[in-house]
């Protein structure tokens, strides 16, 4: 198998560094690099100190491709434009076309601002230095995105730091001369998916080692992921029929848990099974406090059968707004089976939906007793032909009940949905 070309990520920032804000682009451009054919090698995030950032910069140009964000802003801390031409023993150049691009942009926001176009122009020519064989790819506000070939053969790209800049600039990159130059080399790999809920991680990666394990252009790996089990598999030209062995391997075994073989999310496949089926979608949530909702909104189209959710923290919500009897929660408490199953009908009558999903349980980390400790959470997903529930008894600190008892409530509605009575759900 021939290598594919390495990829290194460098993402600049201090406050990405200090934990003040969570890395969104390395992902994305690792992610990036694989599917056209690189092998991502290495993210590394790195904050503003000039002697730390060269270094990096600096090793970053030692792969066949370095994808670096940030740093292109016009203020004295965003150095990467310069210390990648340090790096690189390149000149420093200012690129009189794409001065008057920022400056052009930079004038229209001194009007609107109302603030005299002497504030920007130091700004403006910053932001228009590049090194010497750099070529600029569109900008993103005054940030220009660049491209450029290092003298050690490198093919550089350079983003802005804002997420939605840098994917909005992303496919000039790819279009760049240099780019294609080196993707021309680049072989995308094929890719497999495995996505399962239920199991532990451990008796997956025993199944994956009876089946043989990877190798022979085939890589897998094995990630927990959102109270998940996602298997992903990797495959080189050539190796076709050795993934489809490892994947059907896979699958036998664990088919109990497979609840998908592409990369649709859990959400996804709720809504598309509910369209599917003529059903309108409704939700009841008490400690998880409408993520379940929040989940299923986050999907283009979702209201072609989602129809709304009711947060129904308080006990009087739940009365009021639900219909649960006051002596259930009298007589079992809101944290109940029998309060869950209430909340659920509750939702399907006053939101005149088909189908329902309620949770309602002890969050943390006050408010757990004896008899109903942190971490228990009924969930009851009721439908016109029946009903499944699940009693969960989770460890961990509040966000982490929330968000598993949030993941557990979407796959038992997939569960109805798909009439599945598996007790692994």
């Amino acid at each position: 198998m021939s290598r594919r070309p390495r990829a290194v990520v460098v993402v600049t920032g201090s406050e990405l560094v200090r934990g003040e804000r969570t890395d969104r682009n390395g992902p994305f451009l690792a992610a990036e690099a694989l599917k056209h054919g690189l092998d991502p090698a290495r993210i590394t995030i790195v904050g503003d100190s000039p002697a730390e950032l060269e270094e990096v910069l600096r090793e970053g140009l030692q792969a066949e491709a370095c994808l670096v964000s940030g740093g292109l802003g016009p203020t004295h801390d965003d150095r990467t434009v310069e210390l990648l031409a340090r790096a690189a023993g390149l000149e420093l150049v200012v690129d009189a076309e794409l001065q008057r691009e920022i400056e052009a942009v930079s004038r229209a926001v001194a009007e609107r601002l109302r603030r005299p176009y002497a504030d920007f122009a130091p700004g403006v020519t910053k932001q228009a230095t590049r090194p010497s064989p750099a070529a600029s790819i569109g900008l993103a506000g005054t940030a220009p995105g660049l491209v450029f070939r290092a003298p050690t053969g490198c093919v550089v790209v350079v983003l802005p730091g804002p997420p939605s800049e840098l994917r909005r600039l992303w496919p000039n990159a790819v279009e760049s001369e240099p780019m294609r130059e080196l993707l021309a080399r680049a072989r995308p790999p094929g890719r497999r998916v495995l996505r399962l809920f239920g199991v532990s991680e451990s008796a997956v990666a025993r199944a994956f080692e009876e089946a043989g394990g990877d190798g022979e252009g085939v890589e897998a790996t094995i990630c927990a992921r959102d109270f998940e089990i996602h298997v992903d598999l990797v495959v080189d030209a050539g190796a076709e029929e050795r993934a489809d062995e490892l994947e059907n391997a896979l699958a036998v075994p664990l088919e109990q848990w497979l609840f998908a073989r592409d990369e649709r999310r859990v959400e996804e496949l709720v809504l598309s099974l509910a369209a599917a089926g003529g059903l309108r979608l409704a939700t009841a949530e008490s400690c998880t406090g409408g993520l379940v909702a929040a989940r299923l909104t986050s999907v283009p189209g979702s209201s072609a059968s989602f129809v709304g959710g009711v947060v129904a923290y308080a006990d009087e919500v739940k009365r009021d707004e639900l219909g649960v009897p006051e002596e259930l929660l009298a007589g079992y408490g809101a944290v109940s089976a029998e309060v869950a199953g209430a909340m659920a009908e509750g939702a399907r009558r006053r939101l005149g939906a088909d189908v329902a999903v309620a949770v309602t349980g002890v969050a943390g980390p006050g408010g757990g007793t004896p008899e109903k400790p942190v971490g228990l959470v009924h969930i009851h997903a009721a439908g016109p032909d029946g009903s499944l529930v699940r009693v969960l008894d989770l460890p961990g600190e509040r966000e982490q009940i929330r968000i598993r008892a949030t993941v557990t409530a979407l796959h038992l509605l997939r569960a109805l949905l798909t009439g599945s009575r598996d007790e692994g759900v």
